[in-house]
């Protein structure tokens, strides 16, 4: 398959060359191979084989990379899936995607996934209320000479015309987990794409920060990196003070980062300007704010790099000049824009309008609860295609006189939660499903220190405290959904 063809080019031309840097530790593109081929081997004994899809539940860690390229040796569909995903909506994602097999490490004290037997939902998502078949496991084995975990399910192939290299998870309108298949074309158009907009060559080196398991880090940290040979510098402590120990210790020419992640590298009071000339620092994921832009420049001598970046589309704008930090830069080559009411109809220049996609990067299909309910409202949902491959995002935004593309916000309830999607609907559903709660509202605030959070409006029902709200949420909301901060009121009039 195409992500493990590229390796084998990069051991013959690379050879002894820096492929995976991991604290003290690197990898040869040679090494790299090796490693792939004995992962290949174990994978093929214990039955993975072509056209099964494979969750693969890691951090931005060597394994990552190693057991995803095995994979695709073996030709299995590769599935990132984020490690600290609630039981509730790691459920949703296997009665939506026929994972054969899960890969992740052992949560429990007997070592076997958390995740591997479903429990029941809570009842605050409008879905039907029973165990899904065939989620248990056939065998669970240890990966030779590490903890992780292999779960081998016992349920039928993917009902799918489509045979994806990869899927990438994100959120549909209603909040709930979404798989977008991406193709071998969708691949390659995206690695020439990132790898065209960012320079991306084999004497590159990219600081692989931001989750692999997400779009926008498989995207510029691992696709783009694969393709050309690049060295990647994984970090999994996603923190401003590791990150900017690597950028004083190593030339690093690419860093894909989140605006709070940048926001917290400027307040760094020890950094010093990098002396890497060239570097292309990209900020995505939500709203780059000028003075965050302005912070970093100040203290680390480079300017940011705006873009605009879906899971459904990859990349879709650059803003190569740095100049308008708001701006998310022009359209790429290779992708079409179009900005049209929210009913379909024509926009003047300047006004704002809806946002689509279309171009080879644009995910052939998706997988989700609520696709079929959605298709047959009579329009184009958000998520969907039209007829002529225009791909509806959700998102609002508007161009100026130049062509520079703004963000203005979205046409459902989704916000960004340092690039990752969260309905407020969801959140305040979980809220409401508490005994203690009456009524609920969720929102997303720019907090100085921990950057955009969700916090929480309620009105109880019975005497309670927060943290009791907290922990119910927690159980059943991925990390960045649960509420930071609740606020009790009399009403929410």
């Amino acid at each position: 398959m195409l992500l493990h063809e590229w390796l084998e080019r990069a051991s013959e031309e690379l050879g002894n060359a820096k492929a995976l840097v991991y604290r003290d530790n690197y990898l040869s593109w040679r090494g790299l191979r090796h490693r792939v081929e004995r992962r290949a081997q174990e994978f093929h004994a214990m039955g993975i084989k072509e056209g099964d899809w494979v969750g693969l539940m890691l951090g931005n860690v060597p394994d990552f990379v190693i057991l995803a390229l095995a994979l695709s040796k073996l030709g299995a569909a590769i599935a990132p899936i984020d490690p600290t995903t609630a039981t509730r909506e790691f459920e949703l994602m296997m009665d939506t995607v026929p994972l054969r097999a899960l890969i992740t490490r052992p949560r429990g004290s007997d070592g076997q996934p958390a995740s591997a037997e479903p429990a029941r939902r809570p009842p605050f998502r409008l879905v039907e209320d029973k165990k899904p078949k065939n989620d248990i496991a056939e065998t669970r084995r240890r990966l030779q000479g590490t903890l992780l975990m292999c779960s081998v399910f016992k349920r039928p192939p993917p009902d799918s015309k489509l045979e994806p290299e990869v899927i990438l998870f994100t959120a549909d309108s209603a909040g709930d987990p979404k798989g977008v298949l991406r193709t071998r074309e969708n691949l390659e158009a995206i690695a020439d794409n990132v790898s065209s907009g960012l320079e991306v060559d084999g004497k590159t080196q990219v600081l692989t920060a931001v989750p692999l398991f997400h779009a926008y880090g498989w995207d510029f940290g691992f696709l783009a990196p694969m393709k050309h040979g690049a060295t990647m510098y994984l970090e999994e402590e996603l923190s401003a003070k590791r990150v900017a120990k690597i950028l004083k210790e190593e030339d690093v020419d690419i860093l894909p980062g989140t605006p709070s992640l940048y926001a917290g590298l400027g307040k760094m009071v020890t950094a010093k300007p990098l002396k890497r000339k060239g570097a292309r620092f990209v900020s995505a994921g939500s709203r780059l704010d000028a003075e965050v832009a302005e912070a970093f420049r100040e203290r680390y001598g480079v300017r940011l790099m705006s873009a605009y970046h879906t899971t459904e589309t990859s990349l879709v704008s650059l803003d190569k000049s740095t100049k308008s930090p708001t701006s998310v830069g022009k359209i790429i080559d290779g992708i079409e824009m179009r900005l049209s009411g929210s009913d379909g109809s024509k926009i003047g220049p300047n006004e704002k309008g809806v946002i689509w996609v279309r171009g080879e990067t644009v995910a052939a299909a998706s997988m989700g609860p609520y696709e079929p309910l959605a298709l047959r409202a009579g329009r184009v949902p958000v998520g969907g295609r039209d007829q002529e491959g225009w791909f509806r995002t959700g998102d609002v935004g508007r161009c100026d006189k130049s062509g520079r593309l703004f963000i203005e916000g979205r046409e459902d309830d989704l916000v960004k939660v340092d690039g990752k999607r969260v309905a407020l609907g969801e959140v305040e559903g979980c809220l409401e499903a508490f005994p203690k709660v009456k009524r609920a509202q969720a929102l997303v605030i720019t907090d100085p220190l921990a950057g955009q959070i969700v916090v929480a409006r309620v009105v109880a029902s019975a005497k309670c405290q927060a943290e009791e709200i907290i922990d119910h949420c927690a159980r059943n909301l991925a990390p960045y959904k649960v509420p930071r901060r609740i606020e009790f009121c009399d009403s929410l009039d």
